[in-house]
């Protein structure tokens, strides 16, 4: 099995500056909205948008103070007029190409030429295009779009026709317009703008696709050019459109023997890579993974169910045969023939259990003089079972005879074998049905691990242990795992197995459950996940939802790792809900945490409170009274007597003592005076004089 990515798969030159510029806005703390989605790619939007990117219709929709990106679309000149009329922020990140052909309309219908335009109508580089047009424009998506509209030929009899291509149109189409439109308008001038690497992409998807048996193309299902892509290999060979890597199934793959791999211009390289890592899994890991499993269960059964040794006997002639193959020679089935053919019988019995030791289950065979057992490796599927988690005395159990030995009276038997032979047909029947199977993992093996249900072992890939990407596996051995059969080889009695399948719709499910209740205010007691700049992702019972920064803390924390780490169990409710989007922002912060709320209840205008320096500004210095809570003390109420600036009184970090002298609650600000207390000082220590020098006056008037 062969993978072959195709060369140009990913961002195309347009779309990775306009998201490059984005990145680049943010990065600089600047608050930035898009002139709708910046790119045709639900993946990359959504991030954008969990930074604090927002998505407007027009420039008056634009927030107060924000920078506007027009994407690499392009948009109408009355866009542009808007702007400059209200003078609001932007950053044009039009490709290049785009805004050739914006150039090329402009002039040409100008001079009173109308235009064609090859596209899609609704798309908006089209309705840009057509912004960018004085005279008529006209829209065709096919050759026979363009024969109708030669009906009306009037206007291009007074407009001499100018044709255009939408940078992604299918360039096959494109020649056939153009040879009909040669032979139609006389005086028609063509620019061929469809964007060279568009072509490139298509031409190089098309060349893989007839190498293929299959083509994934990669890329938002809104994305023309990635539509374009999956339109153009469908000619060829079966071909399927997947957002993430989450889309691939095992079963696309079967009986394939080439895959093809290409994306849109608007699909990242993140996405492009986990999507070949996931296809490399499925494809080579569990095949190969498949076979190592296989060579040891035939090496195991091949060492155990040989015959014990008999005393030596005299040769009788035999007829000359074909050299036997060594069992690293067989394959699975021929190894397990292979030992079931050296047995005396493969008679099936029924057993009651009458002793149980730690290497064997003694049985009193039914219908039979013998005495047998069962050794603790014929017991299980499981090679770590205990025989005495497995039976008890007095089971009755249906065993298969492996050996006998009748010099000593014994049946060798197996458990575990008849256990396999019944489960396999469950095995099978879940496949077909869908059945979810619970069994216990066993073994991690390399590239998978492999879990025992019916008494069949079932091999896991890594690729589908888990809804999200393990790199260590050992976690799940010995656990119990519920999984769906992806995959069965009845001839070989193998099958690969998909917890990943499960979990994944089990989490679909709780996804709708919660959505048909949610509201506004619920409170969740959820599990941290990942961490981000711009806030945590927190798991609220299957479905995630994000904490931003600035509801972590009353105070301004600098990363969410200051207040939280990923598998911290918090308590959060419900901020805001976007159901279209299926967004859930979370609140964390309590209000009766709120400084504010403590400062209001503990700290009335005139009280005396001591406060640390924490600012010092030219008019004068900050002072913090409660963790969040910080007062200004105007350079005129630090000292009972004019300074230059703050520092020749106070220093950061300084413990003082100061009077609030007056809050504004709507505008959070509180002013602190350390000059009224020391007026006050003053007045007290007069009138302590005052009162002092009485008496004395007094005698000597007496």
């Amino acid at each position: 099995m062969t993978i072959t990515l195709a060369k140009s798969a990913g961002f195309c030159f347009g779309v990775n500056k306009a998201v490059r510029t984005v990145y680049d806005l943010l990065d600089r703390g600047e608050t930035v909205c898009t002139l709708g989605p910046i790119i045709h790619n639900p993946q990359v939007v959504r991030e954008l948008e969990e930074r604090g990117v927002t998505i407007v219709s027009s420039p008056a929709d634009a927030p107060a103070g924000s920078t506007l990106v027009i994407r690499s679309h392009g948009v109408p000149c009355s866009v542009y007029e808007e702007l400059k009329r209200t003078g609001g922020k932007y950053c044009d990140a039009t490709c290049p190409f785009v805004a050739k052909i914006h150039r090329i309309v402009a002039e040409e219908s100008a001079k009173g030429a109308a235009v064609i335009i090859a596209g899609d109508e609704g798309h908006p580089e089209v309705a840009g295009i057509r912004g960018h047009c004085e005279g008529p424009s006209f829209v065709i998506a096919s050759p026979e779009d363009l024969e109708k509209l030669n009906e009306n030929k009037e206007i291009f009899t007074n407009h001499p026709p100018v044709m255009v291509a939408q940078t992604t149109f299918n360039k096959n189409t494109w020649e056939k317009c153009s040879e009909i439109a040669k032979k139609v308008y006389t005086n028609l001038k063509i620019f061929d703008t469809i964007c060279y690497a568009t072509a490139d992409r298509q031409n190089e998807a098309v060349a893989l696709s007839q190498q293929c048996d299959i083509m994934v193309i990669v890329g938002g299902r809104q994305s023309s050019n990635t539509a374009k892509l999956r339109d153009v290999c469908s000619r060829y060979c079966p071909t399927v459109l997947i957002e993430t890597a989450d889309e691939l199934s095992p079963a696309m793959f079967r009986g394939v023997r080439a895959v093809g791999l290409t994306a849109g211009a608007s699909t990242p390289a993140d996405i492009i890579k986990e999507v070949l890592s996931t296809m490399s899994e499925i494809v080579n890991s569990t095949e190969n993974e498949i076979k190592e499993a296989e060579t040891a269960a035939a090496e195991e059964t091949a060492a155990e169910a040989a015959p014990a040794a008999e005393p030596e006997k005299a040769e009788e002639p035999a007829a000359e045969a074909a050299p036997a193959k060594s069992f690293d020679e067989m394959s699975f089935e021929e190894a397990l023939e292979a030992s079931l053919q050296s047995l005396n019988t493969d008679e099936r019995v029924r057993g009651v259990v009458v002793g149980i030791a730690p290497n064997e289950v003694q049985v009193e065979v039914v219908g039979r003089k013998q005495a047998g057992y069962i050794p603790a490796s014929e017991l299980s599927a499981d090679p770590n079972a205990v025989p005495a988690d497995v039976v008890k005395v007095g089971d009755e159990l249906e065993l298969l005879i492996m050996r006998t030995n009748d010099q000593e009276g014994t049946i060798m038997l197996s458990k575990k074998r008849v256990d396999a032979m019944k489960g396999w047909d469950k095995v099978v029947e879940a496949e077909e049905n869908g059945e979810v199977l619970e069994g216990v993992v066993t073994d991690v093996i390399k590239g998978g691990v492999l879990a025992v249900a019916n008494g069949v072992r079932v091999f896991i890939p890594a690729s589908q242990a888990s809804l999200t990407r393990m790199e260590d596996l050992s976690p799940l051995l010995k656990q119990t795992v519920r999984f769906k059969i992806i995959e069965t080889n009845k001839n070989r009695r193998r099958a690969v197995g998909s917890i990943r399948q499960v979990a994944r719709d089990e989490r679909k499910e709780k996804e709708a459950a919660f959505w048909a209740q949610a509201e506004i205010g619920q409170k969740y007691t959820g599990t941290v996940k990942s961490l981000t700049s711009y806030g945590a992702f927190v798991d609220i019972g299957g479905v995630d939802g994000m904490i931003h920064i600035s509801e972590l803390s009353w105070k301004r924390i600098k990363h969410p790792s200051e207040v939280v780490s990923v598998g911290d169990t918090v308590e959060v409710y419900i901020k805001d809900l976007d159901t279209e989007k299926h967004k859930i922002s979370l609140g964390y912060r309590k209000a009766e945490d709120n400084p504010w709320e403590i400062f209001k209840a503990n700290y009335p205008i005139g009280s005396v409170v001591d406060a640390k320096i924490v600012g010092m500004t030219s008019f004068g210095a900050f002072a913090q009274i409660i963790p969040g809570i910080d007062g200004l003390i105007h350079i005129s109420q630090i000292a009972d007597r004019r300074i230059d600036k703050p520092q020749d009184e106070l220093e950061m970090g300084q413990e003082v003592k100061v009077k609030i002298t007056n809050v504004d609650y709507e505008h959070k600000r509180i002013s602190l005076s350390i000059r009224a207390l020391l007026e006050e000082g003053a007045d007290m220590a007069a009138l302590t004089a005052d009162t002092a020098a009485e008496p004395a006056e007094s005698a000597d008037a007496e």
